[in-house]
């Protein structure tokens, strides 16, 4: 079973930095994405950085120049989070969109989510 496990949330100051990692466990045969996303407390969860198993990137507007999505190595994925806002404050989720070795088509999966708070 695949599964997708977040870790490196907490709590940061206004200006501070992060990084969130994203490992993949599962017999998997391949993947074609990995994401980031985030929900903040009333709103709907949103995209912030996709990398693509070419190592092509898109990040939304809110976090360019700020937040940095690495390469898919290893099955694992980070998220660089810099210049952090309180406005950043949220729970960011893991998203892949993955190959089982036993499957014929790829499937969308979720991590559990990590919180991330921006406060001083």
């Amino acid at each position: 079973q695949v599964q997708l496990v977040e870790s490196g949330g907490g709590l940061v100051q206004p200006g501070g930095s992060l990084r969130l990692s994203c490992v993949v466990s599962g017999n998997i045969d391949s993947i074609n994405s990995m994401a980031w996303y985030r929900q903040a407390p009333g709103k709907e969860r949103e995209l912030v950085a996709r990398v693509f198993s070419d190592g092509s990137t898109n990040n939304v507007d809110p976090v360019k120049g700020r937040f940095a999505i690495s390469r898919i190595v290893s099955q694992t994925n980070y998220l660089q989070m810099s210049s952090l806002k309180p406005e950043d404050t949220a729970v960011y989720y893991c998203h892949g969109i993955i190959k089982e070795s036993r499957e014929a088509t790829y499937r969308v999966y979720w991590g559990q989510g990590t919180q991330v708070t921006v406060s001083s």
